[in-house]
């Protein structure tokens, strides 16, 4: 599987922004999907995963009720909707694909995609 994030961009506080990845291959459908963040000096975090029938979704606490995770599997293409958005959401943002179960753990993601950069300004 090949992951392609996209949507990042320059955003002021408050904003929104919808990140997309893409992903080759035709069993996407049976990936369990997540979004990751690093900020520069920071170990790599967390955001959001989502089961493959898009039926469990799982966030870190400090996006519950801002981020959004969604799939459309029919387009091989999960997403990230972010609204209210903080200066420490600022971060580069990547899609991972994972044959498991909805996890938060990075080591238990098969496949990256390079990352899409966020920035949010005060």
């Amino acid at each position: 599987v090949q992951l392609q994030a996209s949507g990042g961009g320059l955003v002021q506080a408050g904003g929104s922004l919808r990140l997309s990845c893409a992903a080759s291959g035709r069993t996407f459908s049976s990936y369990v999907m997540g979004w990751f963040r690093q900020a520069p000096g920071k170990e790599r975090e967390f955001v959001a995963a989502i089961s493959w029938s898009g039926g469990s979704t799982h966030y870190a606490d400090f996006v519950k009720g801002r981020f959004t995770i969604s799939r459309n599997n029919a387009k091989n293409t999960v997403y990230l909707q972010m609204k209210s958005l903080k200066p420490e959401d600022t971060a580069v943002y990547f899609c991972a694909a994972s044959r498991m179960v909805v996890t938060g753990t990075a080591s238990q993601y098969d496949y990256w995609g390079r990352g899409t950069q966020v920035t949010v300004s005060s």
